[in-house]
């Protein structure tokens, strides 16, 4: 990393600020051969983190830009290395051409994360906190910000780092008896250590028991509009998101595959699904459709089932009914408030399913629809926000971790050879030292990075 890089941190539309990042051992002088402060004093006698007002000027040395500027020097600063801070104003143009500027000093356009990833490799940050930095960016929910925030604070890095120290006492250990026979160490007894085991286990196992409901604080929760054909399920999409995103027509069937989109409910994200309609069909791509609708079923956490309130209660609304599996969360919506009304609702008694009536047409009841919705999906997480596992990744590593801890105990009681037994404590080591980065693989380190923009 004897290289210099800069790139715009900010977008790459016009807006009021436009932020250039520089960074790495020619980061300052770079900078000073454009950016001339009012008072004087150069970049490379300004103070640390003291915002600097003056003149930016282009690669040909005339006026582009009046700006702001800070410095960090290493190792006091994100990435670690000398940085420098240009705050312009939001011009796509000026911003271009201040890159042009600093390309002819010697300095290279960063690539995509590769801010974060010098941060990481001159050891400012943890892998962990890198994946939280691009998962704060990413957040959809204040609770998914919330809960990256907490990890970029090091709440998975504490734990993590707390388990990785227990399994290399054991090592140290071990190799200490089998290395020094001679010194006055005490005797490696595995048994001694079982308890050690057992407690990392159990925090390895409950670090993971969180993944479930981390990744449904990522993604969403998987919410399924069903409904015979034209009982309004796209009507209700559209109602719920604030524009049409379905077609809607009067023709049943106008829906044959399944349409996605994501909504606020609250703090909690709903992942909607809008389906074909379920019916007899002899129509093969309506088929497609109902056979995809019953697959999104059984993938959901929530069911919003769209009846007709202007028609009785249909044989193949009981059939949609039926096909709903007992244990899911389900909302009965009765669309079409509007209309005369003609289903009764006691018809529905015996699926103990609870009612909202509501128009997707005019929006009357829909804040009904909400309040219900929000008492549909209570909080699941019982950790800490900071504590729950969002990342496959670390969620993959941490079951092998464990996975290798639970062949380890096993090994103890049926009192296998102790270097056979510390091959899964090295396993499992090296499984931790994956998520935070102790254990360096380039492909792991480069996919991480890969989910950057540039300029981060």
């Amino acid at each position: 990393m004897q290289d210099t890089i800069a790139a715009i941190a900010t977008g790459q539309t016009i807006s009021a600020i436009g932020i250039i990042r520089i960074s790495g051992p020619n980061a300052i002088t770079a900078a000073d051969n454009l950016f001339y402060a009012k008072n004087g004093q150069t970049l490379k006698t300004a103070e640390n983190r003291k915002m600097y007002y003056g003149e930016l000027k282009g690669e040909d040395g005339t006026l582009i830009d009046l700006c702001l500027c800070t410095i960090s020097r290493a190792p006091d600063s994100y990435t670690g290395e000398n940085t420098v801070e240009l705050q312009c104003h939001g011009s796509p143009i000026v911003m271009a051409e201040t890159l042009r500027a600093l390309f002819k000093h010697g300095v290279r356009q960063a690539q995509a994360g590769e801010f974060t990833k010098r941060a990481f490799l001159n050891g400012r940050i943890d892998l962990t906190q890198a994946e939280a930095i691009i998962d704060l960016i990413e957040a959809e929910t204040i609770t998914a910000a919330k809960n990256a925030a907490g990890q970029l604070h090091g709440a998975i890095s504490k734990k993590l780092d707390a388990q990785y120290q227990s399994l290399l006492d054991i090592m140290a250990h071990f190799h200490a008896v089998i290395d020094y026979p001679d010194e006055d160490i005490d005797e490696f007894e595995m048994q001694s250590y079982k308890k050690t085991l057992q407690s990392v286990e159990e925090e390895l196992k409950l670090m993971l028991s969180t993944h479930e409901s981390g990744r449904i604080m990522r993604e969403g929760i998987p919410t399924a509009i069903v409904g015979r054909p034209n009982t309004g399920k796209s009507s209700l999409l559209n109602a719920l998101m604030g524009y049409e995103r379905a077609i809607v027509t009067e023709i049943p069937g106008t829906t044959r595959d399944t349409i996605e989109e994501k909504i606020l409910i609250g703090e909690k994200m709903l992942r909607l699904v809008d389906t074909a309609g379920l019916r007899k069909t002899d129509d093969t791509v309506e088929k497609l459709g109902v056979s995809r609708t019953k697959e999104a079923i059984q993938r959901a956490k929530l069911i919003l089932l769209v009846l007709d309130g202007s028609e009785e209660l249909h044989d193949d609304d009981i059939e949609v009914l039926e096909t709903i599996p007992p244990e899911k969360k389900k909302l009965a919506i009765v669309n079409k408030s509007d209309l005369i009304p003609k289903l009764k609702t006691t018809a529905l008694e015996k699926w103990d399913i609870d009612i909202c009536s509501i128009s997707a047409l005019t929006g009357e009841g829909l804040d009904t629809l909400i309040t219900k919705l929000q008492k549909l999906i209570p909080d699941s997480n019982t950790k800490p926000l900071g504590e729950i596992i969002t990342n496959m990744r670390q969620a993959e590593a941490i079951a092998r971790a464990k996975e290798s801890i639970q062949q380890t105990i096993t090994a103890i009681d049926e009192m296998i050879t102790p270097d056979a037994v510390l091959t899964e404590v090295e396993a499992a080591l090296a499984a931790i030292g994956e998520i935070i980065g102790k254990t360096m693989r380039e492909d792991i380190v480069a996919r991480i990075f890969e989910r950057f923009c540039v300029g981060k």
